[in-house]
């Protein structure tokens, strides 16, 4: 099977390049475009250009050739992908990105502050807690940031 596969690979390659040499080969029906315009053959420009010749049949039977190896192809991917269990997407793994930590003005915490607790030699009068200290003060301007939409 995989003989076939390589098989099919090697005429569309072939035929591709065919056609593109054909193509190139061709004398195109620009090139009578002076003929239009007062030279007197006027009517093969927009007119019957007559029979086809042999460049053109060889292009239509290597496009027809490079179809009929790209359905072969098609075939193949078809084939293959029902028994290999699904495409390569099918096989990826996906892991969940984790979430952003909330910040910002407003923003709530993921865990609760612990209560203030006593210093372990500090003497404890009427089970009273003794006040935490104030926090340091800063100049630096507070900046709202935008929270992440989930």
């Amino acid at each position: 099977m995989n003989t076939l596969f390589n098989l099919v690979v090697v005429v569309q390659v072939i035929s591709a390049l065919a056609i593109i040499g054909l193509v190139l080969l061709q004398h195109g029906k620009g090139a009578d475009m002076g003929a239009a315009f007062g030279s007197g053959a006027s009517g093969s420009l927009f007119g019957a250009t007559g029979s086809s010749n042999f460049m053109s049949k060889s292009t239509g039977v290597a496009a027809a050739v490079f179809f009929g190896a790209t359905l072969g192809l098609a075939f193949f991917a078809t084939k293959n992908k029902n028994h290999a269990g699904g495409g390569v997407m099918d096989r990826a793994t996906v892991t969940a990105p984790a979430p952003a930590p909330a910040t910002g003005p407003g923003a709530i915490p993921s865990t609760a502050p612990a209560a203030p607790v006593a210093a372990p030699n500090a003497p404890v009068t009427g089970g009273a807690v003794p006040a935490a200290a104030p926090a340091a003060a800063t100049n630096v301007p507070e900046v709202p940031v935008n929270p992440v939409p989930k």
